[in-house]
């Protein structure tokens, strides 16, 4: 797929790993994707680890803080035309600002926000760095997933927030999994938390393209992570796994059926 320079206002620009030993998920991570990484410099004291593959950006990880609690994690992010105003509507439509809007040196302004339901995601108001460069193919970003415990409230929030229809596939869990748009284009899922699944906070999972996807499931297993639950194939989608890394972050690795 081409390098993609930039992100439409309402999409998913980036994922990074907030992690407890920013060395054993370096090692985990480009071990398993074959990613490269490169520590960055930035102002707020700790290193911003970018991973890239053929030297294109794909995600970044960085260290824990004292203020971020104890649990590893993925984090994504949705691009914004104004991350302030972004913000205030959050708030209006009952959302919860964890973090309101800072500069990232020249890169771009953040934001963080806990939806009514208690998922969180974060705004990126792109400066210098728009997102990711590569997605929909092996060692990139394929899909962001919306796990929480509220489909009408959630799905309320982000039609206010960012626009987005909601519509229930047809093709996938019979109907109860809904698919988020913008402007006619799918830009995420979601689903509901099922009482079976046990202690699962609402989330914004993350999904990486593989080219085999129990061979990732193998390799993950050799290098410490291990699956939540064997792999599962959705006609015409692709075959997945959800899988734990080294540290407990949660992902999700596919094969996609049909490529882009």
């Amino acid at each position: 797929m081409p390098k993609q320079t930039s992100h439409a206002p309402g999409t998913f620009c980036w994922v990074d790993l907030a992690t407890s030993d920013a060395d054993g998920a370096k090692a985990f991570y480009t071990q398993l994707f074959g990613w490269t990484s490169e520590d960055m410099p930035t102002d707020q004291g700790v290193p911003y680890t970018m991973l890239r593959k053929g030297g294109e950006q794909v995600c970044a990880m960085f260290p824990l803080g004292p203020d971020m609690g104890d649990v590893p994690r993925w984090q994504s992010y949705i691009t914004v035309t104004d991350a302030n105003a972004a913000v205030e509507s959050a708030e209006a439509l009952g959302g919860r600002v964890l973090m309101p809007p800072m500069d990232v040196m020249q890169a771009g302004r953040l934001a963080m926000i806990e939806d009514p339901v208690g998922a969180v995601f974060g705004l990126w108001q792109a400066g210098e760095h728009a997102g990711s460069d590569l997605r929909n193919e092996p060692g990139a970003l394929c899909w962001n997933e919306l796990q929480t415990s509220d489909r009408a409230v959630a799905g309320r929030f982000y039609a206010g927030l960012f626009g987005w229809s909601t519509n229930a596939s047809q093709s996938i869990m019979e109907g109860k999994y809904d698919i988020f748009a913008s402007e006619g284009k799918e830009v995420g899922g979601m689903l509901q938390i099922e009482p079976d699944w046990g202690e699962v906070p609402p989330n914004w999972s993350v999904y990486f393209g593989v080219e085999d996807c129990d061979a990732a499931i193998a390799e993950a297993t050799h290098l410490g992570g291990k699956p939540l639950f064997p792999a599962m194939e959705v006609e015409n989608v692709g075959r997945f796994a959800f899988l734990q890394d080294p540290q407990g972050s949660v992902f999700a690795v596919i094969q996609l059926a049909h490529p882009v």
